[in-house]
C-alpha cells in the first residue's frame, strides 16, 4: 500500500491479486463446495488448498522468498484472506495461514516446515491456549521433559482450531527454563485428538491430548512469548478482515435481494426499514474495515502499537460480522430463515469467529486498559512483527 496526499491505498499489484482471488473462489468456492466440504473428511477440498499455495501463493505471501513464501508483506496476506473470507472458503486458513505461520516466520528454530505449508502440501494447528487473544505463559498446561531424541510433551489443549485433520501441531509447553513453543508431527504416537461438534462446521475443532509425544523446540523460553504473541497478534488481525470480507459479501447480498425483490409492488429496498438497516449495515462494514487494515499496517510497519490496534480491530470487526449477518436473514425474510439458504453458514462462522481470539467485550476491556492505564504511564509497549521488512 502507499499513501497518497495523505490517503492510504492499496497498489495496482494488490487489487490484482484481489481480482485473481476472487476470481478464483467463484470458480472453486461456491456454496455447493462449501457444503460438500462440511460434510467431507477431512472438512476441506485438499485439492484446492494446494492450488491455493502452490498456483496463487495466497497462502504465504508474507513469507519471505529464501523459505518459499511471496515476499510480500502482512497487507498482501490480508488482502487475499478478505476475498476467502467472502467466499467462505474450508480449509486450515486459520490454523495454518493465521497463526502457524507467522509463529514460524518470527521463530528462531522450524524454517524447514514453512515450504511445505505455503505450498498447500501440508496443514498446521497452534495448539496454544490464548486469553482473550492474548497469551499467559501462566496458562500452559502441556509439559515438556528432555529426552535422549528431543523433547516428550504431555497434557491437553481444548477447542484447537483446525488440529483435527493437521499434519503438524504447534504446542506451548513448560520446560524446566520456562514455557518453549514445539512442534509436534500430528500422526506421531502419543497425539490424541478428539474432533468436536462446533456450531460452525467449516471451522473445525478438536481437543488434543498429548501422552509423552515426541517434539521439537522451534522457540526456547527466550523467545517463545514474543513468538507466540506475534502470532496471535496477525491471526487476530488477519481473522478481523476475514470478518469484513464475509460481512462484505452478505451486504452486497442483501442489497441485491432488496432491489429485486418485490413487495406491495415496490422493491423492499425503497422502504425506510430495510433502508435504514442497510445504511446502518453499510457504515458497521466500512468502518470495520478500516480497523481490520489499521491492525494490518500496525503489525508491518509498526506504525502504531499492534497490541491496541488489533483488539480495536477484533472488537469491531467482531461486531459488524454478527450484526450483519443477523440483519442479512431479517432482510431475506422468509428464505433467510430456512436452513438451506447461504445466509445460515455466514451466521454460523460470525458467531464462531466472534469466540476465537477473544469476544468483543474482552478486547473492549483490553482497549480500556491500553487506553486509561498504559498510555498516561509510558509509551505503549511494541512487539517485534517478525515481518520481512
Amino acid at each position: 500500500m502507499a499513501d497518497t496526499a495523505g490517503e492510504w491505498v492499496f497498489s495496482d499489484e494488490q487489487n490484482q491479486l484481489r481480482a485473481a482471488v476472487r476470481a478464483f473462489c467463484a470458480d472453486h468456492v461456491d456454496e455447493s463446495s462449501v457444503r460438500a466440504a462440511m460434510e467431507s473428511d477431512p472438512p476441506f477440498d485438499a485439492k484446492v488448498w494446494s492450488r491455493l499455495g502452490s498456483e496463487l501463493g495466497v497462502l504465504g505471501m508474507a513469507v519471505p522468498e529464501s523459505a518459499g513464501g511471496a515476499g510480500g508483506n502482512l497487507v498482501d496476506q490480508a488482502v487475499a484472506v478478505e476475498q476467502l473470507g467472502a467466499a467462505l472458503a474450508c480449509g486450515p486458513l486459520f490454523g495454518t495461514v493465521y497463526l502457524a505461520i507467522p509463529a514460524l516466520v518470527a521463530a528462531s528454530g522450524g524454517q524447514e516446515l514453512l515450504g511445505p505449508l505455503v505450498d498447500g502440501t501440508r496443514t498446521a494447528a497452534f495448539a496454544v491456549r490464548d486469553d482473550a487473544g492474548a497469551f499467559d505463559a501462566s496458562s500452559v498446561e502441556v509439559q515438556a521433559v528432555p529426552t535422549e531424541q528431543g523433547w516428550a510433551l504431555s497434557g491437553t489443549v481444548e477447542r484447537v482450531v483446525d488440529a483435527g485433520a493437521a499434519d503438524v501441531l504447534l504446542v506451548a509447553a513448560t520446560t524446566p527454563d520456562g514455557v518453549g513453543l514445539f512442534v509436534v508431527e500430528a500422526d506421531s504416537l502419543g497425539v490424541q485428538r478428539i474432533r468436536l461438534t462446533t456450531l460452525d462446521l467449516t471451522r473445525p475443532q478438536a481437543t488434543v491430548g498429548l501422552l509423552d509425544a515426541p517434539a521439537q523446540l522451534i522457540a526456547g523460553p527466550e523467545e517463545a512469548e514474543r513468538v507466540i504473541t506475534h502470532a496471535l497478534q496477525v491471526g487476530a488481525a488477519l481473522l478481523a478482515v476475514e470478518q469484513v470480507g464475509a460481512a462484505q459479501h452478505l451486504l452486497d447480498l442483501s442489497v441485491d435481494y432488496a432491489k429485486n425483490r418485490l413487495q406491495f409492488g415496490r422493491p423492499i429496498g425503497s422502504f425506510q426499514a430495510v433502508k435504514h438497516r442497510l445504511a446502518d449495515d453499510l457504515v458497521a462494514v466500512e468502518h470495520a474495515r478500516s480497523t481490520a487494515y489499521h491492525a494490518v499496517w500496525a503489525l508491518s510497519d509498526g506504525s502504531d502499537d499492534p497490541a491496541l490496534a488489533v483488539s480495536i480491530a477484533q472488537a469491531t470487526t467482531s461486531a459488524a460480522f454478527v450484526r450483519v449477518a443477523t440483519d442479512t436473514i431479517q432482510v431475506h425474510g422468509g428464505i433467510g430463515f430456512t436452513w438451506e439458504h447461504q445466509a445460515h453458514l455466514y451466521y454460523k462462522r460470525a458467531y464462531t469467529d466472534a469466540a476465537l481470539l477473544g469476544g468483543a467485550e474482552e478486547h473492549r476491556a483490553r482497549v480500556a486498559d491500553f487506553v486509561l492505564v498504559v498510555a498516561p504511564e509510558k509509551d505503549a509497549p511494541r512487539v517485534a512483527t517478525g515481518m520481512p521488512s
